[in-house]
């Protein structure tokens, strides 16, 4: 019986545009943002800001070396807000329903602090709620310093939440990361990024 629910962020609760990121990073003077960028897993100085190796600002001053000209913070989040493509109000409904039906709901992310600033703030939603309106339990990569698909990240928070994993429902439009969970003993749900997975997630909770 699953009393859990783990969700992704981008691609599950926000539908990401890929494209549209990699040409942001491309204006700014990124020629090869393309390679660097990954729909799942970042790489470069984007994988060690999703790890928690460098903090936003030491991203900024490397991204700056890379391109040859200083590169705002500011830049920097804008062109990270753009992979948010589009925030369904589905979605969230979604999550609150689950709450209120019994199941615990949390959020594993492979993310940043730029994409965060965001989710955090009472802009999030466009009703003055931020992310933590619609989640038990949070946990981020550059603050826990490891990314999914590496299966320690899925034993700590089962550890920290003091779960099962067969009692828990991972969802998440990345096929390695729900290949890793599923090994370790989650029940699985691979959606595509953007869609709407809100009535068929109850065929994988019975």
């Amino acid at each position: 019986m699953i009393k859990t629910i783990v969700f992704d962020f981008g691609g599950v609760v926000i539908t990401l545009d890929h494209a549209q990121a990699v040409r942001n990073f491309e204006a700014l003077g990124l020629k090869d943002a393309a390679a660097q960028l990954d729909p799942y897993t970042q790489q470069g100085i984007f994988g060690d800001l999703e790890m928690g190796l460098i903090s936003g600002e030491d991203f900024r001053s490397r991204l700056s070396e890379m391109v040859g000209r200083n590169v705002t913070y500011d830049e920097c989040r804008k062109a990270w807000l753009s992979y948010h493509c589009d925030l369904p109000k589905r979605n969230l409904q979604a999550l609150l329903k689950l709450r209120e039906e019994g199941y615990r709901v949390v959020m594993l992310s492979n993310t940043n602090e730029f994409m965060q600033s965001w989710a955090e703030s009472n802009e999030f939603d466009g009703e003055g709620h931020s992310i933590r309106h619609y989640f038990d339990a949070i946990y981020r990569s550059y603050e826990l310093k490891m990314m999914k698909p590496a299966d320690r990240i899925f034993r700590y928070v089962l550890t920290q939440e003091q779960i099962f994993p067969s009692e828990t429902l991972f969802v998440d439009d990345g096929p390695r990361n729900v290949a890793t969970a599923s090994q370790i003993g989650f029940k699985t749900f691979c959606p595509e990024n953007g869609a709407d997975w809100t009535k068929e997630i109850y065929s994988y909770l019975v």
